[in-house]
């Protein structure tokens, strides 16, 4: 079951793509290329746009496109392995199985995943569930730590961007 944002966790602000991009950094430097990421939220929020923040600061160089259609995009990106997931148009979650995602998070290595709650009894917990939605012009980021990993990325995450009720309006 997904964490629920409303009993837990915070609210912070993304004024622009570019603080999405920057959150995205500082996720990366935290998790050291280890851990398991949920991203969920309407399209067009920001999830791909965050994970192409984790991506370039891991030193990808490429595009980084979400993966509708083929449900993963693996990178090997020197030492770090990063697996992007999108699950928008799973149409079961028990099709999980036959991609092998036991596979993908029993190594060490860093999981991305947008539409978590489409794959919902057939992943594991998330260190960091991420909801995005929009606000304003920007975004509001809202974040529920399932693990230790999880509880300091939203430490760090929240001393680098306003928490929501800082909104000067």
């Amino acid at each position: 079951m997904l964490c629920q944002v409303a009993d837990t966790g915070c609210e912070i602000l993304l004024r622009s793509e570019s603080e999405t991009l920057r959150a995205g950094k500082i996720i990366a430097e935290v998790s050291k290329g280890v851990g398991i990421i949920y991203l969920s939220g309407s399209l067009g929020t920001g999830k791909t746009t965050l994970c192409r923040g984790i991506l370039r600061q891991m030193r990808h160089t490429g595009s980084v496109k979400s993966p509708t259609f083929t449900l993963v995009e693996p990178y090997e990106i020197g030492d770090y392995r990063i697996y992007h997931f999108d699950l928008y148009r799973l149409g079961d979650p028990a099709e999980l199985e036959y991609v092998g995602i036991d596979d993908y998070f029993s190594q060490p290595c860093l999981c991305l995943v947008e539409w978590p709650e489409k794959g919902n009894g057939y992943l594991p917990k998330s260190d960091l569930l991420i909801k995005l939605e929009v606000y304003k012009r920007g975004r509001i980021m809202r974040l529920c730590a399932g693990s230790t990993l999880g509880e300091t990325m939203s430490a760090r995450l929240t001393e680098d961007f306003p928490i929501k009720t800082q909104d000067p309006d």
